[in-house]
């Protein structure tokens, strides 16, 4: 017996209708990144050159930068929309990840650092930062991985020490250690460094640097998946660094560094999840349109699928709402981000088995999309980060047994 998946998108009904029509708004940028996937994929290919929606309209229109900074938003029912709430973001971000989650990454934008210079720059550092965005295609990153701690802020070995005074005041400061894995360094006009400043929990510091800068240098790492993102390892010999180059110098120890750090991820992981949720979604539409004869058993695992991506949805955007009201509980985000991870793995794997053991020669779309879905995994937290941050959020009450 054969039959005939659901057919179109699985998108919830309770969502808002300005988000739906925030949705429709950025389907031609959807389909625009979708006709250079494949060719994206190739290695030594570039962002900056292949895709023209790199330089042209995206660039001004959803990058989400602040409105002072934006003076070509997206015009959604004739209303400005800057994408500078996480919910807003959610509904963007995975409709882009459809066309192809590796260009959502290595287009140029404020990224994690952006978010972190929001949360901790002064407004001297938010001015450097933003209008070096709105003045051209800006591509930034966000360097706090270590190849021998991970993401884990309080074990990282980057030192920012002093390099000399003058006239008794604390001179300049020198940036030296690795990094590695870290997205468009590469190709960054600017981008943040964490590193330790003195010993303990408060001693590590975010510091604003451009990859110009004497004793900076980046190599390009071979990946699988995503090979537009240029993910890359990062050498700090010596860089200097000014006082001015510090992040958050203004507040408080304890508001600094890692607080920043955590505060960061929160809001970046309902975005992490919604486009690991996008490349879900492009797996199931790309098996529904080009397989449309299924057995039963097929056809039902496929509605279980077109369900649990609604369901998934409802609760990205849940936890996107929950960052924009208080970026310091990221329970809801982690739940998001661990599940999207799972399922955009686990639909693109099926996807393949309907088109049988030729599929990645026969499908090489599919192809792509499964090695993708890897990817996010390790983004923003790994699988196990997430599930102790769902134990901890737990045992605070802030999440419930049924």
């Amino acid at each position: 017996m054969t039959t005939t998946p659901t057919r179109g998108p699985a998108t919830p009904t309770r969502t808002p209708p300005d988000l739906t029509r925030l949705r429709a708004a950025v389907e031609e940028y959807a389909h625009a990144f979708r006709a250079t996937a494949l060719a994206m994929d190739e290695p030594g290919a570039d962002p900056r050159t292949l895709n023209p929606v790199v330089h042209d309209a995206y660039f001004p229109v959803l990058l989400g930068l602040p409105p002072a900074y934006n003076p070509d938003p997206l015009i959604v029912d004739g209303r400005p929309c800057h994408l500078h709430s996480c919910v807003e973001r959610v509904v963007v971000y995975e409709r882009l990840a459809w066309g192809d989650a590796a260009l959502m990454v290595a287009a140029p934008g404020p990224s994690l650092s952006g978010v972190l210079t929001e949360e901790l720059g002064d407004d001297d550092q938010k001015e450097r930062y933003y209008a070096t965005l709105a003045a051209r295609p800006t591509w930034t990153f966000f360097a706090l991985t270590e190849p021998h701690a991970g993401s884990d802020a309080t074990a990282l070995t980057t030192a920012l020490t002093e390099a000399g005074t003058e006239a008794g005041a604390p001179g300049p400061y020198r940036l030296s250690g690795v990094k590695k894995y870290i997205g468009n360094a590469v190709r960054a006009d600017l981008g943040v460094v964490f590193a330790r400043i003195k010993p303990g929990p408060v001693g590590v510091v975010a510091v604003l640097v451009e990859p110009t800068r004497p004793g900076f240098t980046a190599t390009a790492l071979p990946t699988t998946g995503m090979r537009a993102i240029g993910l890359a390892e990062v050498r700090l010999d010596g860089v200097p660094v000014a006082r001015s180059d510090i992040l958050g110098m203004h507040l408080s120890a304890t508001r600094r560094g890692i607080v920043g750090a955590m505060r960061t991820f929160n809001r970046a992981r309902p975005v992490v999840a919604a486009m690991a949720l996008g490349i879900a979604q492009a797996a199931w539409d790309y098996a529904a349109v080009n397989r449309r004869a299924l057995r039963a058993d097929e056809s039902s695992a496929m509605e279980g699928l077109r369900r649990r991506l609604a369901g998934t949805r409802r609760l990205v955007l849940a936890a996107a709402e929950q960052a924009d009201r208080d970026p310091g509980d990221g329970t809801v985000a982690s739940a998001a981000k661990y599940r999207a991870a799972e399922l955009a793995l686990e639909t693109a794997e099926y996807a393949l088995r309907l088109f049988g053991p030729g599929a990645r020669l026969e499908h090489p779309l599919l192809d792509k999309l499964h090695r993708d879905a890897r990817a996010f995994e390790f983004m923003e937290g790994t699988g196990t980060m997430q599930r102790l941050n769902l134990a901890l959020g737990h045992r605070k009450g802030r999440i419930l047994d049924d």
